[in-house]
């Protein structure tokens, strides 16, 4: 099969389209042939090196295609049948796994950062990370869900417990996370304050449903978040840019708000003063993608068309290093999707 992998970290040119061995699935698994595969800035961290990465190494955690071939012990799944891949890799036999959260599991990982991902023609998975998909979801837009709309769910629901009539911030409207965030804590009847970079930008946040946008080049924006909230601030605020905006993200928090984070797209060292964190009573919340329960009811609001993906650009897989320097330049609005 075809597929993209780097042999060492570095920049874009460091990708090399390649003839590799088709995988073979085990008795336990599921042979899937990749009709779309979505970037995230988790290839890019990955290509520059992160600890735990094998070389050589095939990137991309989100993947949509159809069922090629089945194991031996896999009843559910037929070939043929058109399927998204659970984003993550878990061991299935731990506590946290055999209680239903395997992102605390010691093994837990996202496709394409420790283990290969989806940067192929083929990929052998086990079978309770495959997920049917209907017809009527492109694989494109299927390829857009797994990791971003699991992520934004997670935080939302599993660790800021989002209830209707809060005011939640998010920041980066134009990305993956702040796409689904959006329409998450919309699903849940918040006002939303999202932050994107150029009135084009800020215009598709407020299509997405968004009922205030801030210009973060141009406006503070704890100080506009303040304004619109009548200086009450936030009750949540979604970050995972870090270090560029984490002092304006904790501005933006109203007494007892929570912060929950995700990433740290622009650094990931940042500074609190102890002072405010617990005289405002804050929550300062980490999160990590989500649980297997969590994907199944986020996937079934997109399979309802109660949530959408975004998808911005496709590319070819061959063109994988083009679709790595456009996603690095963040020009895009929703996704940037490999096609083998």
């Amino acid at each position: 099969m075809k597929a993209v992998r780097i042999h060492e970290f570095g920049g874009p040119e460091v990708l090399r389209y390649e003839e590799v061995a088709d995988p073979k699935p085990r008795k336990n698994e599921v042979l899937v042939r990749v009709k779309a595969c979505a970037l995230n800035h988790l290839d890019l961290w990955v290509r520059k090196g992160l600890p735990g990465v094998k070389l050589p190494h095939i990137l991309g955690s989100d993947i949509a295609g159809e069922v090629a071939e089945v194991g031996e012990y896999v009843s559910q799944l037929t070939p043929g049948q058109r399927v998204l891949l659970a984003p993550m890799h878990f061991c299935g036999q731990c506590r946290s796994c055999m209680t239903g959260v395997q992102n605390l599991c010691r093994e837990f990982t996202a496709l394409g950062n420790t283990v290969d991902g989806g940067n192929c023609e083929l990929i052998a998975v086990p079978a309770e990370t495959v997920i049917p998909i209907p017809d009527s979801l492109g694989f494109n837009d299927a390829a857009s869900v797994p990791l971003v709309f699991l992520t934004a769910f997670h935080m939302l629901t599993g660790r800021a417990s989002v209830r209707p009539g809060q005011t939640v911030v998010v920041l980066g409207a134009n990305s993956g996370v702040g796409i689904a965030a959006i329409q998450v804590a919309k699903l849940f009847n918040a006002t939303v304050i999202a932050t994107a970079g150029d009135e084009k930008k800020m215009q598709r946040a407020r299509e997405l449903g968004a009922d205030y946008v801030i210009d973060h080049y141009k406006q503070k924006i704890g100080d506009e978040v303040r304004k619109i909230t009548r200086k009450e601030g936030a009750d949540i605020v979604i970050e995972h840019v870090g270090k560029a905006t984490w002092d304006e993200s904790i501005k933006a928090l109203k007494a007892g708000g929570t912060l929950v984070t995700c990433g740290a797209t622009s650094g990931p060292m940042v500074g609190i003063d102890l002072r405010f964190l617990f005289s405002k009573q804050f929550s300062l919340l980490g999160s990590y993608m989500g649980t297997m329960g969590e994907l199944h009811e986020v996937v079934k609001h997109v399979f309802s068309g109660k949530l959408k993906p975004v998808v911005d650009r496709t590319f070819p897989l061959s063109e994988t290093r083009a679709a790595h320097e456009y996603l690095e330049a963040s020009q895009m609005f929703g996704k940037v999707v490999l096609v083998p």
